[in-house]
């Protein structure tokens, strides 16, 4: 009897699985820090036989080969993924014997479009397929986005993306169990996937890329392509080169004269405490990137890559569940960190900054009001597609990933930056306060702008 064990790996939308039966398992797209996936493992019983990657990553660094080699699984690499360190070639229509004494097999399928090279695998029970793990190939509704290799790739490869679909909903059974890495928050997704499981029968009747014609499926894939983050750029190279092993060893304490000598260097000092308490009062300079939200993907997308970052975390749980999911894009060092509250990270005679929260009905009271002082500067930081979907009539846009280099663009006057449900306006408010602006986070959902009196512009 086969099993199927999902890992989460929650803060950047993501799934690593590990499949197989009492004789072997295989590890599909691991995760950096691989602790997880060998407790799995040790919780199953079972050996790791192999470890697949589904195709060279562009928003995560892989686990893959550390893996492999404290183990000693298979490697298995599409052949056609230009990497630099010793795998096994994989080719379509590859078979490998994960457990044979159970009788289950992985066969390779070339499933070109998110990448040229990208490969699923199919797990099979004596010859019958039970599921097929799809990478960034078949999502949940939708497909991998295609744009993430090379601009001028991407009509071809949102092609093959069509093909590879049919190819997969062709050859298998409706039964068969739709196993994505990404689709569930991940920005490789070409859009939202809807619900959290799928089988091949449950795709064709909703898979865009199963339901359209293959010209009707790109034109829509291509023009709702959003923003690609930028420490992508890295992760491919990272990957292809073989990543180094994960060091999640406490970073070096930093006490408040370190972390002011800090912030004069023009380092980042980022704050991980939830929003509220971050305005309510907060170490001057500092950042806010909630440890609960995405905060891989959020802080390695605004930093300027390599830049030194130190840490602020409520408690050392925190700190070291934040220093895990960095490390998953590549920040693997925190240059320095320190616990607590601003009350450990103050200099004596030094003052916490603090900034009002609102709602979108405080903002309508704001704009109505007309007190004879500056005009509110209303800033929308979400992306540009969200924004063409729906946004506030007379607002400034600047996308919260432009905002750092572009705050200089605002007019004077009090800054009430809003998003879609508040947390990306709590990490711009923040930006925002370190530059010496006077913010107002507004801590709302854009669907109650309408409610509050606000007119909201629909396109």
């Amino acid at each position: 009897m086969f099993f199927v064990d999902t890992l989460e790996i929650e803060g950047l939308g993501n799934r690593s699985y590990l499949a197989g039966g009492p004789g072997g398992a295989v590890v599909v797209d691991p995760p950096r820090d691989i602790d997880q996936v060998i407790a799995a493992a040790a919780r199953r019983g079972v050996r790791i036989a192999y470890v697949a990657e589904t195709h060279v990553h562009n928003d995560y660094v892989t686990g893959g080969l550390e893996l492999a080699r404290v183990t000693g699984a298979h490697y298995l690499v599409p052949a056609d993924a230009a990497v630099s360190y010793r795998r096994v070639l994989v080719h379509d229509g590859d078979d490998f014997d994960v457990d044979p004494a159970a009788g289950l097999t992985l066969r390779a399928v070339a499933t070109p479009g998110h990448t040229p090279h990208h490969t699923s695998y199919v797990l099979a029970e004596a010859g019958r397929p039970v599921a097929a793990f799809t990478g960034g190939s078949l999502l949940i509704g939708t497909v991998g986005r295609p744009d993430l290799v090379e601009p001028r790739l991407t009509e071809d490869l949102a092609r093959a993306q069509h093909a590879s679909a049919h190819r997969l909903a062709d050859g298998l059974a409706d039964d068969v169990a739709v196993l994505p890495t990404h689709g569930f928050g991940s920005f490789c997704s070409a859009g939202q996937s809807a619900g959290t499981a799928t089988t091949i029968g449950a795709e064709r009747h909703r898979n865009e890329a199963l339901v359209k014609d293959v010209d009707t499926f790109v034109a829509d894939l291509l023009a709702g392509l959003d923003d690609i983050p930028a420490y992508y750029a890295h992760m491919g190279p990272l990957n292809a080169a073989g990543p180094a092993p994960v060091d999640l060893t406490p970073p070096a304490p930093a006490d408040a004269a370190e972390l002011a000598r800090r912030l004069a260097a023009g380092e980042w000092v980022v704050d991980l405490r939830a929003r509220t308490a971050f305005a309510a009062g907060h170490l001057a300079g500092s950042f806010n990137i909630e440890a609960e939200g995405q905060l891989a993907t959020y802080l390695a997308w605004l930093i300027p890559w390599g830049k030194p970052v130190t840490l602020l975390a409520g408690s050392p749980e925190q700190l070291a569940a934040a220093q895990r999911e960095l490390a998953r894009v590549g920040i693997d060092r925190p240059g320095a960190a320190a616990t607590g509250g601003p009350e450990n990270w103050l200099l004596p005679g030094e003052r916490p900054r603090a900034f009002r929260r609102a709602t979108f009905a405080d903002l309508a009271a704001a704009l109505a009001a007309g007190d004879g002082g500056p005009a509110p500067v209303v800033l929308d930081v979400r992306r540009a597609a969200e924004r063409a979907a729906a946004h506030l009539d007379g607002t400034h846009h600047i996308p919260l990933h432009q905002l750092h280099r572009r705050s200089t663009e605002l007019p004077d006057g009090p800054v009430w930056v809003h998003c879609a449900g508040g947390m990306r306006a709590a990490i711009a408010a923040s930006l925002l306060d370190a530059a010496g602006r006077e913010v107002i986070a507004v801590d709302d959902a854009f669907t109650s702008a309408p409610e509050a009196g606000l007119t909201v512009v629909t396109g």
